[in-house]
């Protein structure tokens, strides 16, 4: 079985539901994990992507902010749901395909603009929340896994448009990057986007704050896509559609793909 899954922060998913279908009949990934979904549940706009075969959901919504669902044209079956760093938020959701493959999707917290617990809680906040991640995943040794979403931190000196003036900038500080990395080897996750792409420069999120996003070019690769070690090698196809960023009234991020065959 060959199967196609996109991970994208669609930054309200009621205000961008055009953008959603238009990326489902364009694109038509199997499984479509959506982040900042901004909705409850119950208030999720189906009825289109159903129209389209998105005809199964698991998701996690509240009122305003966070939120996370997974859109699937395959049968999903919801296997958890944890509130990692206690923090009341709705930031994960997993699903099981019929193959036995689970899919996570995740929103980790952005973490605010200062890169210091001692005056900035939401930062300390973010911290924790990928502390919790690496226990988690050190306590329930994930197999046959792929773990997506916004991470929001960029990894690599490439994932950054520039490395050196964002290593004091939230999601690019090294603390950040170590956090990360200890949630990826606990779980012994493959970054499946550098795996098909391991050279160059590579993001996912533009601010809004650049009066021309593409010129400028200063992104940054927050979006990710990994699966555990038992599975990676049946990965294929990465791809990131940077043109996403450019549709109208546009999320800050752009979808991220990958394939499995599996």
């Amino acid at each position: 079985m060959t199967f196609t899954l996109a991970t994208w922060n669609i930054n309200s998913v009621r205000l961008r539901a055009g953008l959603v279908e238009k990326l489902m009949r364009e694109e038509a990934p199997d499984v479509l994990c959506l982040q900042e979904c901004k909705s409850p549940v119950d208030k999720i706009p189906l009825e289109g992507f159903q129209a389209l075969g998105y005809t199964h959901m698991v998701a996690r919504g509240q009122k305003g902010y966070n939120g996370v669902a997974i859109l699937s044209k395959l049968p999903i079956e919801e296997v958890e749901s944890h509130d990692f760093a206690t923090l009341g938020h709705a930031r994960h959701i997993a699903g099981r395909l019929e193959n036995g493959v689970t899919v996570h999707n995740f929103y980790v917290p952005a973490g605010g603009d200062e890169p210091d617990r001692t005056k900035n809680d939401k930062f300390g906040q973010k911290l924790d929340y990928l502390t919790d991640m690496r226990d988690w995943a050190h306590r329930t040794k994930p197999q046959k896994s792929i773990l997506v979403g916004d991470l929001n931190i960029a990894p690599r000196e490439d994932d950054v448009w520039s490395h050196k003036q964002l290593l004091k900038v939230v999601s690019h500080t090294p603390i950040e990057v170590e956090h990360l990395a200890q949630a990826q080897d606990a779980g012994n996750w493959v970054d499946v986007t550098r795996q098909d792409i391991p050279d160059g420069q590579l993001y996912s999120w533009w601010s809004y704050r650049a009066r021309d996003w593409s010129a400028a070019d200063k992104g940054r690769r927050l979006d990710h896509v990994w699966a555990t070690g038992d599975i990676s090698g049946a990965a294929h196809g990465s791809r990131i559609l940077r043109d996403v960023r450019g549709w109208e009234k546009p999320s800050d991020h752009a979808p991220v793909f990958a394939s499995f065959d599996l």
